[in-house]
C-alpha cells in the first residue's frame, strides 16, 4: 500500500508508522506506539547493564622470603578474588641481593598457581619485569 494510506490507518488507530527495512523495495513499515517501544527497549538495556559484571585484575604481593602463614593468607585472599570473577596478578618483588636468586621467586609463582589450581588457571608463565617477577591467574570455567 502506499505511504499515504499507511499514515492514515496509523493515524485511526492512533499509532506511529515505523519503518523495519528501509533499503527494501517496497521498504516494509510496521504500526506501533513508537514511544512505548523506546521505554521497553532502554528498560532492557538498563536491566542488562545491571547485569554485567566487569572484570578487574586484582594484585597479590609477596617477597621470596614469605612464611607459610603469610603465603597462605595471600591465597586464601586470591582465591576469593579468582571466585567473584576476577583476574589475579601476583607478583614477588626482589629488594638487593635477592635478584641473585630470581629462582626461588619463581618457585614461589609456580607454586601458588598449583595452590590456587581448584579455582584458577594460569594464563601466563613467571616473567621478569625489571624488580618484579609475575603471573596472571584467570578464574577457571564459568565466570
Amino acid at each position: 500500500m502506499s505511504a499515504a494510506q499507511a499514515l492514515a490507518i496509523a493515524d485511526e488507530q492512533g499509532l506511529d508508522l515505523v519503518k523495519i527495512s528501509p533499503q527494501a523495495n517496497p521498504p516494509v513499515c510496521k504500526l506501533m506506539d513508537y514511544g512505548k517501544f523506546r521505554f521497553e527497549q532502554s528498560k532492557r538495556e538498563k536491566e542488562a547493564r545491571k547485569n554485567q559484571h566487569v572484570v578487574e585484575i586484582k594484585e597479590v604481593r609477596m617477597s621470596p622470603g614469605i612464611d607459610v602463614g603469610d603465603f597462605n593468607t595471600k591465597l586464601k585472599n586470591a582465591q576469593k578474588f579468582l571466585i567473584d570473577g576476577n583476574r589475579v596478578k601476583v607478583s614477588v618483588r626482589f629488594r638487593g641481593r635477592e635478584m641473585a636468586h630470581t629462582e626461588i621467586g619463581r618457585d614461589l609463582l609456580l607454586r601458588f598457581a598449583e595452590q590456587a589450581g581448584d579455582v584458577a588457571v594460569m594464563e601466563k608463565e613467571p616473567k621478569m619485569e625489571g624488580r618484579n617477577m609475575s603471573i596472571f591467574l584467570a578464574p577457571k570455567g564459568g565466570k
